[in-house]
This record gives structure tokens, C-alpha cells and sequence, in this order.
């Protein structure tokens, strides 16, 4: 009597198994691609024969040896809702699908980047979205080492309607917005992007089959043992105690500021305020008179970013935390929390590199209905624990899946495909900043390798230059994120291509800007112009060639649209000049015509000109009148 109950699970697993099944993203509200033949595929039982129903059409596979089915439809204008009904051994039944175009988003944070991450500056973006033939669907942060998947674990299709807005990518938003409302046609965004993640491991193995390097470390990670031992041989350094947590009152408990704590301002790094080389733990608290109007109301509280983790503390109630450095920190501040007079309010930070705190020119107050606190200031700090450097040659981390060569392709890429698409749009580059020109290989082995993948040479493929970043200089050097842009610029030589110039839109002390709508604006005039055909200027002029006459130098740019600019109405800057020794000084520049002149009186026989070649330019004012930024060149190559 007791093998009953297991065989009966037994004959239920194995029908299970044998049932029809699809790829999660063939599923309730997908999009599918209009204009285009379209594969729609799954896995049962071998020989199993499987019958796909579709706009009153009846499609007919057997399932090979192998488990896979697949049915091509033809191609299909725009419309919708439809209803699809597979059937073999059961039957499934997909509702809410709409023809239109799919673009399949990538990269790395820039384009993982939420709307919510972003809702204080798209609050009114995210009230008031109702888009529901905008859609997406979000592909969960997967790596495998040793190959191709099939399938994706999980994942759904979301319309761009309420809250459900929230996790849709900011570029990828805009992006589709834009079309949506220019042709209102359903747009699907397909966003498979990881934060922190280089170009090779976006790449098939066939794809890096040109990169040695790569290659090798691909075929070491296949080897598990070896990924074993890396994982073995990871040094952990030992975390001394947090004086701040051991304490009693903690830290956070107490309002007594009155041993060992100092002036600090916020914000601020502590390295640039009399704290020599410490990576470890360091308590911020302040105290805050609040008036009794905001007692016992929700609040938000802004804390700029911070440099590496943070813990919140208000009145001892913890608040929020962040593990590492790059989000803005935006907490909701519970009601009840917050009292009239006095409030305590503590930050507990964490830092293992570099420098710690309180990264500056950012937003930090609290704020309740129509009260605004502003929190910059002096505060106090205590060191709670100070961590002890690893001894040369030691690391902290192992290997991360996720940055290795084809791991995300493996895994977040491959499943997808054949999934019909109308192209791509790639946000990617930072980690790869110092590799400039293995990059300008790269990129182009890329777009090859995923065309190949899709069985389609010509698929547009649409991608954002970097903007600028960092410490701003105010003499000619030279960038590795100049280069890496150069890189990028060098790309549009491969057809199909097309690039959105972003210079303008950087944040000196963020690599994750706010200004996110611009840039899929920008990426989405460049998609108008190369695959809607639209005669538009898509871009910001893009260097075509220099002629030096005497001591000046001539320079001619595509891209002008109805005519070159200073944005701003001041003169044209970031032009700098150079002889045969390339020792580059500061140029004078000034628009003649559909062309830039550019001079010094340091240079007698100029030969080279850059162009706002820096991390992140200072004054970058060369645009066309459509208002569309220059793309940042050099002539020395």
C-alpha cells in the first residue's frame, strides 16, 4: 500500500515532463515582431506531434529526439490582442499578444537602471504611465561558465501601466515611449543587462573565437575542478569587531556624542578631512530639530550616494541600507518615526577601498509633506573598526560568473534566440574602459556574433557612447574614456549601426547619471532615421576630415543638420592643438560655414586636433542647431 502513493508520483512526473512547454517569454502579453517570419518553439515528449493555432491558422510540428519543437509563422502586420493555442498531450492557451516591434536592450547598470532607481526626477513619468502596448520583459541576471542554455528559469511580460512601470529600464523606457507614440504600434523591450559586466561576457564562444585571451579563460572555466579550487584559495580577510555594535547603547542608540567623536563635514570623502588611509567602518550621527508639524509623518530621506555600504539609523530605528556605493541613496522614512524637537540621526558606513563617505554635489535632506531639512553640514564621526590591508598578492573575492568570457550569453542571451526582433540597443562600456583598443574589436565581434545568432546580417544595431565622468581637468592629457568614446565612434564603419552621443548628459561624481530620458531619446532618433527610414538628423556632427591651410586647420563633420553651433553662445571650447610632437595646448576655434577652424598662436604648423578628449569635458559646446551634441574626436590616430 505505501508504493502506491510513489508510484502514482512517479506516472505523474514523467507525464509532467512529457507535457508541452514553452520559453517563458513565450507567454501571456508577449509582443511579437510584426513585419517578419516568426518562430514560435518548446519542448515534449519525442515524436510527440504538437499543433499551434493562431489568427485562425493551424501550424504543425513533431517534437525531434531531442525534446524541441518549432513552428514558423509567417510574417504578420501590427495589431492585436490575439490568442495562441498550443496543443499536443495538453493544451495552452496564450492571451493578450500583440504584433509590433521587439528590441532587445542590453548592457550593463546604464541600461539595467529603473525607472524606480530614478523616481523622484521621473515621478510624474511613473503617476501617470499608462502605456499598456508597451511592454517588457525583464531577463533575470543568469551566468553559466560552460555553455549554451536553452531555457530561462523565470520571467514575465509587463505592461507599462502603474507601479508595473517601475522596474521597466529608464533607456529602455524612454526608447519606447518615443516610438509608441510617434507610430502607435506595440513596442516590446526585451532587457537583458547585468550591472558591472564586461563586452566578452555578452559574446558567444564562437564569437571570441578572434580573442585568444578570452578564449582561454573561457576553456579554463569549463573545467569545474579549477573553478573549484579559485573559490578554495579565496583569502577572506578578518573583519575586526565593530566598536560601534558592540558597544552598549550601540552606536545608534545612544544621542550622547560627548567621547571620541569629531567634526566631519557631510558631504565630504573622510581622506580629504584628516582621515589618513582608513578602509573600515566609520559612524556619521547628527542631531536634527524638527519642528512638531512633521512628527509622526512619512518622510524620505536623501543621502546623495555613499562610499561603500551604509546603514540609516533615525532615533535608533533602522531605516534603509545599501551594500555598495553606486545607487542614490532615497529612503522612505516610516511615519511615527520622526518626533517633534529633537531626532537623532546616524549613518553607518562601510569602505573597503579607496575613499570613504559621502560622495559630494549630490542631494542630502529629509523631507516631509511641504518640509524640506537640509542635512549637509557638520556632523560628528567615530571610527567603529579599521581593516587591516591583505598582504601583497592576496585577494578578497573569487571568481565572478558574471564578468567571465560568453557567461552571460550563455545564459541570458542564447535562451532568446530565435526570438524575432527588430534590433538592438547596447548600453556597455565602462567596465572595458581601459582596454580602448581590444574594445573597438570587440564591439563590431559582437554585433557580428549576435546577428549570426539570429540568422540576420543587417539587424540594426543601436548603441549609446559613453558620457562624460570624473574629475573634470582643465589642461589637454590624456583618457582612457576619451578612448573608449573614440572606440565606440569607430564602430559606425560597421553597416547597420548607429550611435547616440551622450557627452553632455554625464555627472562628474556619478557613472550612473539621472538624466536618463535623454538618453533614449537620443538612442531613439538614431533608430527613426536608420531603421524607420525617417529623414531626420540623427545624431550630433561626427568628425569627417581635417586640412590644414598654413598654421590653421580646417575640420569637415557629417551629421550637420541645418548648421553648426556653440550651444551656448560662447566660444567653441575642448579644441585642443598640436604639432608633429603632439604636445597638445589649448586651441581657438570658431565656425565657418558647415566647417570648424581651429588655431594657436603656440603652434606655428598645427598637424593634429582633439576634441573634448578628456574623462569629461568642461566645456563641450560644439553642437549642430538641432541641439545635438559633437561627438568627441581626435585627428593625432
Amino acid at each position: 500500500m505505501r508504493k502506491i502513493p510513489f508510484l502514482l508520483f512517479l506516472l505523474l512526473s514523467v507525464a509532467a515532463s512529457a507535457q508541452v512547454r514553452l520559453p517563458k517569454f513565450i507567454s501571456d502579453g508577449m509582443i511579437l515582431q510584426r513585419d517578419t517570419p516568426l518562430k514560435i518553439w518548446g519542448w515534449a515528449k519525442p515524436g510527440e506531434k504538437v499543433t499551434v493555432r493562431f489568427k485562425n491558422k493551424t501550424y504543425k510540428a513533431t517534437t525531434s529526439s531531442d525534446g524541441k519543437w518549432q513552428v514558423t509563422l509567417p510574417a504578420l502586420p501590427a495589431g492585436g490582442p490575439f490568442q495562441m493555442e498550443i496543443a499536443g498531450s495538453n493544451r495552452i492557451s496564450i492571451q493578450d499578444i500583440l504584433l509590433g516591434d521587439v528590441w532587445f536592450c542590453s548592457g550593463q547598470s546604464n541600461m539595467v537602471h529603473q525607472l524606480n532607481i530614478h523616481d523622484v526626477t521621473y515621478a510624474e513619468e511613473i503617476r501617470t504611465a499608462n502605456y499598456p502596448q508597451i511592454r517588457q520583459f525583464w531577463v533575470p541576471t543568469l551566468s553559466n561558465l560552460q555553455s549554451p542554455q536553452a531555457e530561462l528559469p523565470q520571467g514575465q511580460w509587463k505592461a507599462a501601466v502603474g507601479e508595473d512601470v517601475r522596474p521597466f529600464s529608464a533607456v529602455a523606457y524612454f526608447f519606447a515611449k518615443t516610438l509608441y507614440q510617434r507610430y502607435k504600434v506595440p513596442i516590446g523591450i526585451i532587457n537583458a543587462s547585468v550591472g558591472g559586466t564586461p563586452i566578452e561576457a555578452w559574446m558567444s564562444e564562437e564569437g571570441l573565437r578572434n580573442f585568444p585571451d578570452a578564449i582561454a579563460t573561457l576553456q579554463k572555466n569549463k573545467d569545474t575542478a579549477y573553478v573549484q579550487s579559485l573559490k578554495r584559495r579565496v583569502t577572506v580577510p578578518t573583519v575586526p569587531i565593530d566598536a560601534g555594535m558592540e558597544a552598549s547603547p550601540k552606536w545608534y542608540e545612544t544621542n550622547d556624542p560627548s567621547k571620541g567623536w569629531r567634526p566631519i563635514n557631510v558631504p565630504g570623502y573622510w581622506e580629504d578631512q584628516g582621515i589618513r588611509d582608513l578602509n573600515g567602518v566609520v559612524w556619521y550621527r547628527r542631531e536634527l530639530e524638527l519642528p512638531a508639524r512633521m512628527a509622526g509623518k512619512a518622510a524620505k530621506v536623501f543621502l546623495g550616494r555613499i562610499v561603500d555600504a551604509d546603514e540609516l539609523y533615525i532615533n535608533g530605528t533602522l531605516i534603509g541600507k545599501t551594500t555598495y556605493q553606486y545607487p542614490q541613496r532615497r529612503y522612505p522614512v516610516p511615519a511615527n518615526v520622526l518626533k517633534a524637537g529633537k531626532n537623532s540621526i546616524v549613518v553607518r558606513v562601510t569602505n573597503t577601498a579607496l575613499k570613504g563617505g559621502f560622495v559630494p554635489d549630490k542631494p542630502y535632506c529629509l523631507f516631509a509633506g511641504a518640509d524640506t531639512v537640509d542635512l549637509k553640514g557638520t556632523w560628528q564621526y567615530k571610527v567603529g573598526s579599521v581593516f587591516k590591508p591583505l598582504p601583497r598578492g592576496e585577494f578578497q573575492a573569487g571568481l565572478n560568473p558574471n564578468n567571465q568570457p560568453a557567461a552571460l550569453f550563455h545564459a541570458m542571451v542564447a535562451p532568446l534566440i530565435p526570438y524575432a526582433i527588430k534590433g538592438f540597443c547596447w548600453y556597455q562600456g565602462e567596465t572595458n574602459t581601459g582596454q580602448s583598443q581590444l574594445y573597438a574589436q570587440l564591439l563590431p565581434a559582437l554585433i557580428q556574433d549576435w546577428r549570426r545568432h539570429w540568422q540576420q546580417e543587417s539587424l540594426p544595431f543601436l548603441y549609446v557612447q559613453l558620457p562624460g565622468y570624473m574629475d573634470y581637468q582643465y589642461l589637454p592629457a590624456e583618457s582612457n574614456w576619451a578612448s573608449m568614446r573614440e572606440a565606440q565612434l569607430k564602430t559606425l564603419s560597421v553597416p547597420h549601426t548607429a550611435m547616440a552621443v551622450t557627452i553632455d548628459l554625464g555627472e562628474w561624481n556619478d557613472i550612473h547619471p539621472d538624466n536618463k530620458k535623454d538618453v533614449g531619446e537620443r538612442l531613439v532618433r538614431t533608430a527613426l532615421n536608420l531603421v524607420y527610414h525617417e529623414n531626420i538628423v540623427a545624431s550630433g556632427p561626427l568628425f569627417q576630415s581635417a586640412t590644414i591651410q598654413g598654421n590653421k586647420i580646417n575640420l569637415s563633420f557629417t551629421n550637420v543638420g541645418s548648421g553648426l553651433q556653440a550651444i551656448d553662445g560662447e566660444p567653441l571650447g575642448d579644441f585642443a592643438i598640436a604639432g608633429s610632437d603632439k604636445k597638445f595646448v589649448w586651441a581657438q576655434a570658431r565656425i565657418e560655414g558647415d566647417k570648424v577652424v581651429v588655431w594657436s598662436d603656440e603652434v606655428p604648423n598645427p598637424q593634429y586636433v582633439r576634441y573634448a578628449w578628456a574623462d569629461n569635458p568642461v566645456h563641450a559646446n560644439l553642437y549642430n542647431k538641432e541641439g545635438l551634441p559633437a561627438s568627441p574626436f581626435r585627428t593625432d590616430q
